[in-house]
């Protein structure tokens, strides 16, 4: 038997998969992790709680399904994006790592691309906090000391991958979000580099997703009984890393994700940036394929913090929206509670509700807020739109979806069938599993990350399309307003 091991070091936890030659998951464990906020609007991880997690991860797999733990040939990594982990040159860790949720380098976005003005050409991007570039122009200027000891700049998943295999590399999807990649030349650009005061010598080497960029440490094989020589794939960013798992590596192929945050997801033939309406256009973790995301931080966020405020479950306030649902309601919520990547590329926009009367109560309120997930996806379709890139196939991940009311009303804004695939997870670990497969074994990417069988398919209500139409018009119309107020 040959088995496959997937990572994916996420925010709040890492996960393990193993699975067979045909993709049949044989195992699966996780490791917890915790975030620090020691002041208002950073996040940081002590990248040595990764590697803790990583081992107790494996180390339970190996126990309890040792055999299938020692049939690995190939291991894939997922991780987090963007965040800055910095080594010096004796590869010590300096600092905790700032992560993607850091909003700390505003300021310095807007100094990175007035030191380099071609920054969205090159990389196909807005500046953004998330992105690991202006992380380091923050270090740079707020703690000198340890920009000056910085040797190497590494993601979450290529420290985890430093201590796998004792190689310094990345691949092309996660790379992407650092803001110091050439994204249309698949390489490091250095002018992008030297806008934040670096070099090559500071970044790891590239390998594609499915390509190898490493082996297995012997010590590392021992410990967990593992024969033969294991390869380490080059892997993806956690969205990319999905998009293998789900099945969305061809162009127009796509997903919808329904988690913490919400994400619109297409595969893209050609690098296809628009900046102008905040897309993230990155690499995918398989060669000469790019995608495009539209992303929106609080999906389930929003519903979550409403079921908190209100006293009831989330999923009791979506079962009583659709007993009584007829269609688009009064009142209309705008989801900005964390700030908004797409379209506004806001870090400083804050949610709202409008339309509120003494007829509003809990359900009403949670009937807003599913609409107005639903109205921030139909954004990121439109913005996808405007760059040329049209989603010929939906399948719908994330806790999200097991509401099929929410499904059903973002089909009917995006007026597009939405799959919804049988029972499993097809997340980052399974989709890093698939790269570990293809970089041990040399098969065809396209052929090896195919689609989840599908339990159903959810349609637009065609009654519904043209006041939906109508009422997406109202709550575009609201945020210019409402910020301008707010300023």
């Amino acid at each position: 038997m040959s088995a496959y091991l997937g990572l994916d070091i996420g925010t709040s936890g890492v996960k393990a998969v193993v699975i067979d030659s045909e993709g049949a998951v044989l195992g699966e464990a996780t490791a917890p992790l915790s975030v620090s906020r020691p002041r208002p609007g950073w996040s940081e991880q002590d990248p040595a709680h990764w590697w803790d997690a990583v081992l107790g991860a494996i180390d339970t797999l190996a126990r309890d399904r040792p055999e299938a733990v020692a049939s690995v040939e190939g291991i894939g990594l997922s991780g987090q994006m963007h965040g800055a982990t910095l080594l010096d040159k004796d590869n010590a860790v300096i600092r905790p790592a700032i992560l993607w949720n850091d909003v700390r380098s505003d300021v310095e976005c807007a100094e990175l691309e007035a030191n380099e003005p071609r920054s969205r050409d090159i990389s196909g991007n807005i500046a953004m906090p998330g992105f690991t570039a202006p992380k380091l122009l923050w270090v740079k200027k707020h703690e000198p000391e340890h920009f000056a000891r910085t040797a190497k700049v590494l993601l979450p998943k290529d420290y985890v991958r430093f201590l796998l295999t004792g190689g310094f590399v990345s691949e092309m999807s996660d790379a992407a979000g650092t803001l110091w990649l050439d994204v249309k030349k698949r390489d490091w650009s250095d002018a992008l580099l030297a806008a934040t005061g670096l070099a090559r010598a500071h970044m790891p080497d590239l390998v594609e997703g499915s390509a190898v960029s490493g082996t297995l440490k012997d010590e590392l094989k021992a410990r967990w009984g593992m024969r033969g020589e294991v390869v380490v794939a080059g892997g993806g960013g956690d969205n990319a890393a999905s998009a293998c798992g789900i099945g969305a590596v061809s162009p127009g192929e796509g997903f919808v994700s329904l988690g913490t945050s919400g994400v619109l997801f297409v595969s893209n033939e050609k690098f296809r940036p628009n900046t102008e309406g905040a897309v993230h256009a990155f690499c995918h973790a398989i060669p000469e394929t790019w995608h495009q995301m539209g992303v929106i931080l609080s999906a389930t966020d929003s519903l979550n913090w409403l079921a908190k405020l209100v006293g009831q479950d989330p999923a009791a306030l979506t079962g009583a929206v659709a007993k009584e649902y007829s269609g688009p309601g009064e009142e209309i919520f705008l989801p900005y509670l964390s700030g908004e990547r797409t379209p506004h590329n806001s870090a400083h926009a804050r949610g709202s509700f409008v339309g509120l009367s003494h007829l509003s109560d809990a359900r009403t309120m949670a009937q807003a807020v599913m609409e107005g997930v639903a109205f921030a996806v139909r954004d990121c379709q439109r913005v996808l739109s405007d760059a040329g890139t049209t989603i010929e196939t939906l399948i719908a991940v994330g806790g999200g979806s097991r509401s099929e009311l929410w499904l059903e009303m973002i089909a009917t804004n995006l007026k597009m069938e939405i799959a919804v695939p049988e029972a499993g997870d097809f997340g980052g670990a399974f989709g890093a599993a698939r790269l570990g497969l293809i970089a041990a074994t040399g098969a065809d990417p396209r052929t090896v990350c195919a689609n989840p069988k599908i339990a159903r398919t959810i349609a637009p209500r065609a009654d519904l399309i043209a006041a939906y139409d109508e009422h997406y018009q109202r709550y575009r119309a609201l945020y210019p307003g409402i910020e301008e107020a707010r300023t």
